[in-house]
């Protein structure tokens, strides 16, 4: 679990971040939404650790980020995976090089020990055969399996998306949205997504965090952000036609 504590962050005169105050629960795919400008990225950043707050707290399983010496805290970035939004991946490696790089960077296994492990999340991802294989070889949603594999690799308490659907068809999201949410419940992982899609919020919605402002202006389930009557949820996800008449046939479920 991820508690954060009435997290202020600035810069110069702009205030980002308001006093935010939630949890990222264990085992669940935890999703921060809200419009440009919200404060999405900069609480993401600072659950990283990229950002250091003005004020408040993150602490990770009851470890206060701040609070920790240099050594701690490069204990705890070997816990954590990540998801970037363009996958990241190195153009000159082949998959396997990709998923591997962590465990060559930050971990004293032998080669032989490297090779069944990324073979292990290669295949866990439905990436069988694509080993020697160049990202330039491979389509948007395959690349993001590999980003995925390359994150799970070093066996993660956390797992940080941003933005995991971004350049993919609607199909493949959804492909790429069951994979993270498998994962998560499989190795029981604290994951952190920021996304803009609703399509994401509809599938794997378990937490959500709704950000207006760098305010926390809302927090729920998928199933509750259907129901709930705060006006800045219903403009930011009923936007559309379609999510209207989502609500409209739950709520009619629901009588």
């Amino acid at each position: 679990m991820i508690e954060v504590k009435n997290v202020e962050k600035s810069f110069g005169d702009a205030k980002v971040l308001k006093g935010i105050t939630t949890t990222f629960e264990t085992g669940k795919t935890n999703l921060i939404i809200g419009q440009s400008g919200s404060g999405k990225t900069v609480l993401l950043k600072s659950l990283l650790g990229i950002h250091t707050p003005d004020k408040g707290t993150i602490a990770f399983d009851g470890r206060i980020y701040t609070e920790l010496s240099d050594a701690d805290k490069r204990e705890l970035r070997t816990e954590i995976g990540m998801v970037f939004q363009g996958s990241a991946l190195f153009d000159s490696m082949t998959v396997e090089e990709n998923v591997g790089f962590p465990l060559k960077m930050f971990t004293t296994k032998s080669a032989a020990e490297i090779k069944e492990r990324v073979n292990f999340v290669i295949n866990r991802v439905n990436l069988q055969n694509a080993n020697l294989k160049k990202p330039s070889e491979l389509s948007g949603g395959m690349q993001k399996r590999v980003a995925i594999a390359r994150a799970i690799v070093n066996n993660p308490k956390y797992l940080f998306c941003d933005e995991p659907n971004s350049g993919l068809d609607p199909k493949t999201a959804i492909v790429i949205d069951n994979l993270i949410q498998e994962i998560t419940k499989e190795y029981n992982i604290t994951t952190v997504i920021n996304t803009h899609d609703m399509n994401s919020v509809m599938e794997i919605g378990e937490k959500i965090v709704f950000l207006k402002e760098g305010i926390l202006a809302w927090e729920g389930s998928k199933k509750e952000i259907f129901k709930t009557d705060n006006e800045a949820v219903v403009d930011f996800v009923y936007s559309s036609n379609l999510f209207k008449k989502i609500r409209k046939a739950q709520n009619k479920e629901d009588e």
